[in-house]
């Protein structure tokens, strides 16, 4: 199914640029490659295709996909058979043996692109290296790796061959830190967490890609030089034999949130009457789930921590994982029934609860909120950044983990939640992060120089915007 047009009779020559993108599943995944698209289309007047998969047709998807500009097409895969997967296979194998499984599709979408467009491009994301044989087969001339992440978790994949090698037990059991070049020294049990058990497909699957994004003839990284200075100066401006180059086009974040017709959210009528900076939010992203206990010492965390709240609440995932909202980010339950006794009522002045979605864009660059609890996926590090707000870090899967060393050892842009998380904790590190006058106003005054280091680069002649403008000039001229 396909939305979007693309001049069939126009002669090649007048056609613009046109670039095709694979999604693999998950929202996180689709925006920044839509907002790359978006990109393209604004500032180079290319037009695009993004291909995404059956199994996250959600009404969400097809409603942000509908909202896109027409110059972006899309292109749902026709399903394929995933039944032999056991049922708890990691996302990671899932999304991975879902491409590979749609290759010959891929290549039938790419084919009649290449017969209708002027098809300069195809891009896929981590998951998605099979696809780079559908690009070969339909003869498109440039295949490009798309990191949704950031440099850390590029730095992890290019050399993750050669970790594997040396260490011959599992990464959780290493008792000095993983040191990668340039990069923030990472403890293995928080690395990726598809690395964490070498015995599951997922850790194969990872060493696949990790192979195969060498094939890339670029890497395009959805992150910024100054959240991470130093694997910038060594994986965007120094080049390695055998390693496509890498350009950091990042942040790209949502750039569109509710349309002028939708009714203003409620949280944000909530948000006018609060103080500047007095809020904090709390949002563990569209997959994430925490456990019932978790989810009971947080909330009596942020009630001993006596700040303004506002808590995007989902159900507890005691019988799944903490991903177990990835593919459906709608809480089956009242939510709410989960919160300790009497919470609601005593929180009621200070605090507003939602179920399951917010505007986070809308709340993250509201006046009247002063921090965010994060779960650290990078589309929602990115969009703290961009609007100047500072963390508090809780990861719970894939990359995140590596984000919150990274945002709290690294760059300084977080504070995270020790471990036991218990309610003391984690009102000490909340009180911290919105009003301490030590490593929270550090992490404060941190954000804002990031906060505006992210801006200058997507203005005219800013360093996300050169990137970019390399990038399509080497598609242009047939060199990558």
């Amino acid at each position: 199914m396909a939305n979007g047009a693309c001049d069939d009779g126009a002669p090649a020559a007048r056609q613009p640029p046109h670039v095709a993108m694979l999604a693999t599943p998950g929202m996180g995944h689709l925006i920044p490659l839509a907002e790359l698209a978006r990109r393209l289309a604004s500032r180079h007047g290319a037009t695009a295709t993004l291909l995404t998969f059956a199994s996250t047709a959600s009404a969400t998807q097809r409603a942000f996909l509908a909202s896109l500009p027409p110059g972006i097409a899309s292109l749902r895969l026709p399903p394929v058979d995933l039944s032999d997967l056991p049922r708890g296979a990691a996302i990671e194998t899932r999304m991975s043996e879902e491409t590979a499984r749609s290759v010959p599709a891929i290549t039938e979408a790419l084919t009649k692109l290449k017969e209708t467009t002027r098809l300069v491009a195809f891009v896929t994301d981590i998951f998605g290296t099979d696809a780079f044989d559908a690009a070969r087969s339909a003869g498109v001339g440039r295949r490009c790796l798309f990191n949704p992440t950031n440099l850390h978790m590029l730095s992890l994949l290019l050399r993750l061959p050669e970790l594997d090698a040396m260490v011959p037990g599992e990464f959780r059991d290493l008792a000095e830190p993983v040191r990668l070049p340039n990069c923030v020294p990472i403890p293995g049990a928080d690395l990726l967490s598809p690395l964490q058990d070498k015995g599951n497909p997922c850790y194969r699957w990872m060493l696949h890609h990790a192979a195969r994004c060498r094939e890339a003839d670029a890497i395009l990284v959805n992150s910024f030089d100054a959240v991470e200075p130093e694997a910038a100066a060594a994986l965007c401006r120094q080049q390695e034999p055998g390693r496509p180059p890498v350009y950091n086009v990042g942040p790209l974040i949502l750039t569109e949130t509710e349309t002028k017709s939708s009714p203003r959210a409620a949280c944000l009528e909530w948000l006018d009457r609060q103080p500047p900076r007095s809020v904090i939010f709390v949002s563990f992203g569209s997959g994430g789930a925490l456990r019932a206990e978790q989810m009971r010492e947080l909330a009596l965390g942020l009630e001993l921590s006596g700040q303004r709240l506002l808590w995007v609440v989902r159900s507890p995932s005691d019988e799944g994982a903490v991903s177990d909202n990835y593919y459906d980010a709608e809480s089956k339950e009242d939510p709410f029934v989960f919160l300790p006794e009497g919470f609601v009522e005593r929180t009621k002045d200070v605090g507003f609860l939602v179920s399951s979605w917010a505007p986070q864009i809308d709340v993250l660059a509201h006046e009247a909120t002063g921090g965010f609890l994060t779960h650290c996926g990078w589309n929602s590090t990115l969009e703290s950044l961009v609007h100047g707000v500072p963390m508090v870090a809780w990861p719970l899967y894939a990359e995140q983990h590596q984000n919150a060393v990274m945002l709290a050892e690294g760059i300084g842009a977080a504070i995270r939640v020790p471990e036991p998380k218990r309610k003391e904790t984690i009102a000490g590190v909340v009180k911290e992060l919105m009003a301490g006058e030590q490593k929270g106003a550090a992490v404060r005054a941190t954000v804002a120089e990031l906060h505006k280091a992210a801006l200058e680069g997507l203005t005219e002649g800013g360093a996300a915007t050169t990137a970019l403008a390399e990038v399509v000039e080497e598609w242009a001229a047939g060199k990558i």
